[in-house]
């Protein structure tokens, strides 16, 4: 859906850019946050080169000491090699002397909050760089106009706002101002993607849309010392963050952030006035790890409904103002702030009564705060995990769930399931590409979900199957075609949703992969059938694929014909799924066989094992067994019904409970039989 701040795509990776990567990317500010920025770029533009200037040399100094730190840190977690922490680590330069960023294609300001320095080193940058260099400024409050007020060339230049830390918090804002060039924002937003960051636009408003969030959570939190303790209020705040407000304070140093923030947002109304008890704390009091808090009911109650009158009345304002979209706000809100939910999910919950009450008495409460305006229906029409844009009459679905790598739950299937519903009886429509979000993942699987309340019932774990494959029953139905475009790993419930899609093409580094058998259970919503009467000539290696969870490579899978194409970009991967269903469009989409299909019988495994792990003999017995019932069923029905049966067997074995369990307790699975 084209809005005033994507008028294009949604998708950043689905944008037409004029520019490669940065090769040279130069950061203002050696504090807090500009070596943070620096480090990501260089880890995700290993061969670019990095410039970080200061007017002091200690700051470079430390600078240099945590990016290193940042490096030894990633080799002893093993998430760097050494040979690729010494490339990151290369081409990096640390400097008082400003004409050294002669050459970068990006510079990023990031320096202290204050308009007037700002304004200087904007002015200074100019001075040195290129005319198509790129300049943007890392504020969570200023608005561009403001900084770039007396920029010689405006057209270049913007608001980039990382959220700490930089380095790795997914977020960052991309602020589109009046007088910045929609390239130079397209560019920013295709920039970020492409390097793993999560980018959102925004308007240009005082603190954007998630400061807005943020700041006023903090703020209002400090109102609430009257009435209860910071630990008392950080007990009660984690229903709905993953860290209190005043734990986060003291892990920001953030009392003169919210003070300073607090005092620009003023120019909207003396309600936003800074509480003054952030100008005399400088630590808080806060619980210990694993301390035990007492909150006494009435206390929590008002105290909850104080935050959430906070958190609703932001989150309408910036709506109502068109400050954000719907979508970014809800995502935002959980990847860059540590919600568990967004706020519009939390307003579902409750209900629209209840959100009603809650808004009405915060006002009461705090007068002048916004609140809901107009129709209150409103603020839940959007798709909370998927984009849709449109190429040449084909709809482009992509996943976006980046903090679970796209991974599929039920209300994913059913926004799919809604578009598909939507447009395949409009004749513009040519029909559908499936593809994930980023460079990384198609779809890291399914949620657990329900599953774990299941375990040891047979008939509800039967029936949840069933019901899970809503969606691809559908699309088994779909009369017009549907490419899946795989731009990364499709792993278990991810790979068999690609799997019910009529076509798939992939990037060259996508991998295909049934992980189940290692949580003691088994795909049970196609996996078991589907790829052999697509591809029996590929039974083995699928056979693998489900008993011992083997991988299979884009290579691999082109070679068996289960890839249609490969491409070497993301680019490159939608134009040919766009391609693909543009070939098919108005002839008959190719069905799954609804005949039995023949596979030489499965060998008993002896000890079976993914790599050092001891798999169950059990389940994969199980796994074995319903495979050759599936290919020798009479229908593709019949056949999915044993897969359905099959996973309401397994879920009632020990190693399930076991798998399960050491999933979500982050440890390895022992499983006895």
């Amino acid at each position: 859906m084209q809005t005033e701040l994507y008028p294009s795509f949604i998708n950043p990776l689905l944008l037409e850019v004029k520019k490669p990567l940065p090769k040279v990317f130069a950061i203002i500010g050696a504090g807090t946050i500009g070596p943070d920025i620096g480090y990501y770029l260089k880890s995700a533009i290993p061969d670019g080169k990095l410039i970080l200037v200061d007017v002091v040399e200690q700051p470079l100094e430390n600078a240099q000491k945590r990016i290193q730190g940042y490096l030894q840190k990633a080799i002893d977690k093993k998430k760097m090699t050494a040979e690729q922490a010494e490339a990151v680590g290369q081409n990096m330069v640390f400097t008082t002397d400003y004409n050294e960023i002669k050459d970068a294609d990006i510079v990023i300001e990031a320096a202290t909050e204050n308009l007037t320095i700002k304004r200087k080193i904007v002015a200074q940058i100019e001075s040195i760089v290129r005319e198509d260099a790129i300049v943007t400024s890392n504020t969570s409050s200023i608005p561009a106009q403001r900084i770039f007020s007396e920029a010689k060339l405006p057209g270049r230049t913007t608001i980039t706002h990382f959220f700490a830390p930089a380095w790795q918090n997914p977020c960052v804002e991309v602020i589109a101002w009046d007088k910045s060039d929609r390239d130079v924002v397209d560019y920013l937003t295709w920039m970020f993607c492409t390097t793993g960051k999560v980018p959102i636009v925004t308007k240009d408003e005082i603190c954007f849309v998630l400061d807005r969030i943020f700041d006023n959570w903090c703020n209002d939190a400090a109102f609430l010392l009257d009435k209860a303790t910071s630990v008392e209020i950080d007990k009660v705040a984690q229903q709905y963050v993953f860290a209190g407000p005043f734990f986060v304070l003291n892990l920001a140093r953030g009392n003169p952030i919210i003070v300073e923030t607090n005092t620009l947002q003023m120019e909207e109304g003396e309600h936003y006035r800074p509480a003054n008890i952030l100008r005399s704390v400088d630590t808080w009091v806060t619980a210990k790890r694993g301390e035990k808090v007492e909150v006494a009911p009435d206390v929590a109650a008002f105290v909850r409904g104080r935050l959430l009158g906070i958190l609703f009345s932001q989150s309408f304002d910036i709506i109502n103002r068109d400050i954000g979209t719907l979508e970014d706000l809800n995502l935002g809100c959980q990847i860059a702030l540590g919600f568990r939910k967004g706020p519009f999910d939390i307003m579902r919950d409750l209900g629209d009564g209840e959100v009603k009450n809650v808004i009405s008495s915060f006002q009461k409460d705090r007068p002048g705060m916004p609140g809901i305006e107009g129709d209150y229906a409103r603020y839940q029409q959007f798709k909370r995990h998927i984009l849709v844009d449109e190429i040449d009459g084909v709809k482009i679905i992509t996943i976006r769930r980046p903090q679970v790598m796209n991974a599929l739950s039920d209300e994913v299937n059913m926004e799919i399931l809604d578009v598909l519903k939507e447009f395949e009886a409009d004749p513009a429509v040519k029909g559908f590409v499936i593809t994930g979000y980023g460079e990384r993942a198609f779809c890291a699987g399914a949620d657990i979900g329900k599953f774990p309340t299941m375990l040891g019932d047979a008939a509800a774990s039967e029936k949840y199957a069933a019901d899970c494959s809503v969606l691809l029953r559908y699309l088994d139905q779909c009369e017009k075609p549907v490419v899946a475009a795989l731009n990364g790993m499709a792993l278990g419930g991810g790979f068999e949703l690609a799997l019910r899609c009529h076509k798939l093409v992939a990037t060259e580094d996508a991998f295909l992969q049934f992980p189940e058998v290692t949580l003691g259970i088994l795909p049970g919503i196609g996996g078991l059938v589907v790829p052999y009467r697509r591809w029996p000539h590929a039974a083995e290696i699928f056979s693998e694929m489900l008993r011992v969870a083997k991988r299979m490579t884009a290579k691999e899978a082109l070679d068996k014909g289960i890839f249609n194409s490969l491409s070497a970009s993301y680019k490159e991967l939608i134009q040919t799924a766009v391609k693909e269903v543009k070939e098919m469009a108005g002839k008959p989409v190719p069905r799954i066989p609804d005949e039995p299909v023949k596979i030489s019988p499965l060998a008993k495994l002896e000890n079976p094992s993914a790599g050092k792990l001891r798999l169950s003999d059990e389940v994969v017995g199980i796994i074995t067994q319903a495979v050759e019932e599936g290919a020798a069923a009479p229908s593709f029905e019949a056949a999915l019904d044993v897969g359905y049966k099959a996973f309401g067997k397994v879920a009632c074995t020990d190693a399930a409970k076991e798998g399960i369990s050491a999933f979500m307790e982050r440890r390895p699975a022992e499983f006895k039989k």
